[in-house]
């Protein structure tokens, strides 16, 4: 488990978003948490992941979210093969439980499964409310959210940050062409 904070501007959403949301601008620099297994492992922990953070896992994640940023920022047609590609490394087993029915994931190869999860999960996203699934108003940002207010109109993936510039932006051109 990785004893690095996690320097991200967004985080807490579904993990097929917060693998996306591993790429943000800052000051107009696009980072990513995903340049080492260091970064790899923060994003592991901050999704509550318990798979190594070693280069099989990280190859993986980045191929998991460069499909998904496909989906999310092109068209399903575009980036279905590229999520099948990742599903075909593992698959749910049903089970019954003392708690009743549940799932188990199963993985050929467990370093398939950070990616193999984040992309299921973009599935149920798009089962759950496809319409939710949001890109960031702010022209400069690049973050994901999943939309769960409760009248869906959420915009800003941070209105303190990305919804606070918007607004001082519009206030200082009304105030400039006063």
């Amino acid at each position: 488990m990785s004893t690095t904070a996690d320097p991200r501007p967004l985080t807490g959403e579904p993990v097929s978003l917060d693998l996306l949301n591993t790429r943000w601008n800052r000051e107009g620099v696009t980072q990513d948490l995903l340049t080492d297994t260091e970064g790899l492992a923060v994003w592991l922990a901050a999704n509550g992941l318990d798979f190594p953070a070693d280069d099989a896992v990280l190859l993986h994640a980045w191929e998991a979210r460069d499909a998904l940023r496909s989906a999310v920022d092109g068209t399903l047609e575009e980036a279905a093969a590229r999520i099948d590609a990742v599903l075909a490394h593992g698959r749910v087993r049903l089970t019954l439980t003392g708690q009743g029915p549940g799932e188990e994931a199963e993985f050929g190869d467990p370093s398939w499964g950070p990616a193999w999860l984040a992309a299921r999960d973009y599935l149920g996203l798009l089962t759950t409310a496809p319409d939710r699934i949001r890109h960031c108003a702010h022209d400069t940002c690049i973050l994901h959210f999943f939309d769960t207010s409760r009248n869906g109109t959420r915009r800003w993936c941070s209105m303190a940050t990305c919804g606070n510039r918007a607004k001082a932006s519009r206030h200082y051109a009304r105030t400039r062409d006063a």
